[in-house]
């Protein structure tokens, strides 16, 4: 596995002026970066504070954008109305544009910064380390972590960790990487992207296999995973285009820390979908906010035509459903139906019979705010 220089890292990172732009509630600032191509360079952030009495500390989240996205302002302020301080970085050397393009559209990049990222890190893999975005990208989220940790309003030792797609795919990469993190909550991306993802069909096809090895042993999640051990909290949709849920699946069962999953039916992929679900707040509360922590999977299981789950509760289960697909082939395109099903109130569990033809199918649990918690997918 790739090392970093931690004890560098984790020290606060020099600052400079991002005057020019404004956002309301939030602070704009670049800070250094790794060295690139023999050049120092800066990485462009948002930061934000909640509101805290005087001596009060704070929790705080670091998020870690999508491909095609850039540091967007909005994702602090939604965490600073949690009641968290938040920062949100550039990871690819762009800054954002005063007149925002379209998610997905490539943004403006500035003069001190590091390798593009994303897609352009397939090229990069025959470079050495010090060249390819992972390495900068995952620099970069330890020391927004120690630009936070060193703020006097924000408490060190609470401060997690989010991410959107390829966002959710550095996640896995910082969490196993940065032992300072007490939580991270992937959405959509995981590992085993040479097994199955969007890149498979794509952008692997068309290079030399030894490029896409050397990459997926450098670069694939499922190298980084087996040495996350903070709580994860996956969350993603049954269609995923990019990250299908048997990778995904393979991902959480390679992590050996705390697994909490929340699969909705045909999720969107986009950042403000990515950053909407309730759940991400819930599980950061719990973790580093004492709040009560979403529903808990304690059992799951499929004997014959029936299928069975359990769950607990910090607050009550109001609904529950089975979740089944009798399509095969691509996962993407596999359309899901959702059954309800009756809670047995004594044991919290729930059982179902399973349509004829099922090929796929899983439970959720829906809890009094809106939470869903998932069992594993399991494959008739």
């Amino acid at each position: 596995m790739v090392h970093w220089n931690n004890e560098n890292l984790t020290q606060p990172p020099q600052t400079f002026s991002a005057r020019g732009y404004e956002s309301p509630g939030v602070d704009s600032l670049f800070f250094e970066g790794e060295p690139y191509a023999g050049k120092k360079t800066r990485v462009f952030a948002w930061m934000g504070l909640p509101y805290l009495k005087a001596g009060e500390k704070c929790p705080a989240m670091v998020l870690l954008h999508g491909g095609g996205g850039t540091a967007f302002d909005e994702w602090v302020r939604i965490w600073n109305r949690r009641g968290y301080a938040a920062i949100t970085f550039d990871q690819c050397g762009c800054v954002p544009e005063r007149f925002q393009p379209v998610d997905g559209q490539p943004h403006e990049r500035h003069g001190s910064g590091g390798p593009p990222g994303w897609d352009a890190s397939f090229d990069q893999i025959g470079g050495g380390v010090e060249m390819q975005w992972q390495y900068h990208a995952v620099a970069a989220a330890m020391r927004a972590h120690s630009l936070l940790a060193a703020n006097p309003a924000v408490d060190e030792n609470r401060i997690g960790l989010t991410g959107i797609s390829w966002g959710g795919y550095l996640a896995c990469l910082v969490a196993a990487v940065d032992k300072r993190y007490r939580c991270a909550a992937p959405v959509y991306g995981c590992g085993f992207l040479g097994e199955n993802s969007v890149w498979k069909e794509n952008d692997f096809r068309q290079r030399d296999p030894e490029v896409v090895e050397k990459w997926l042993k450098n670069w694939d999640p499922s190298v980084f995973l087996p040495k996350v051990d903070v709580p994860l909290c996956w969350v993603s949709g049954t269609n995923d285009l990019a990250y299908p849920l048997d990778s995904l699946q393979k991902s959480y069962r390679l992590a050996p820390s705390d697994k909490t999953l929340c699969i909705r039916v045909e999720m969107p992929h986009s950042h403000p979908d990515g950053w909407a679900p309730t759940e991400i707040g819930v599980f950061a509360d719990s973790v580093l906010a004492g709040g009560a922590p979403l529903p808990r999977i304690t059992g799951f299981s499929v004997n014959g035509n029936r299928a069975v789950a359990t769950v607990t509760q910090a607050r009550p289960i109001v609904n529950a459903e089975l979740c089944f697909t009798r399509a095969t082939g691509y996962w993407s395109d596999r359309k899901y139906n959702i059954l309800p099903v009756d809670i047995d109130r004594h044991s919290l569990s729930v059982s179902a019979e399973i349509p004829a033809s099922t090929t796929v199918l899983f439970f959720n649990f829906y809890d009094d705010r809106g939470c869903v918690t998932s069992t594993e997918h399991f494959e008739l």
